[in-house]
């Protein structure tokens, strides 16, 4: 994955805890969820009207 071992992810996922606290990283968890769930609604929306 982008050519990231073990330690630099690990690494990646001690900074975001850092910056973000590890109480709003759940909250910004569901906030992508339900983006990428409209974005994926947004699309299949015009495939169903032609049909």
């Amino acid at each position: 994955m982008f050519g990231l071992g073990p330690k630099e992810l690990i690494i990646v996922i001690g900074v975001i805890v850092l910056l973000f606290g590890s109480k709003t990283i759940p909250q910004l968890g569901e906030n992508l969820a339900e983006a990428i769930r409209s974005l994926r609604g947004a699309f299949k929306e015009p495939k169903d009207r032609s049909q």
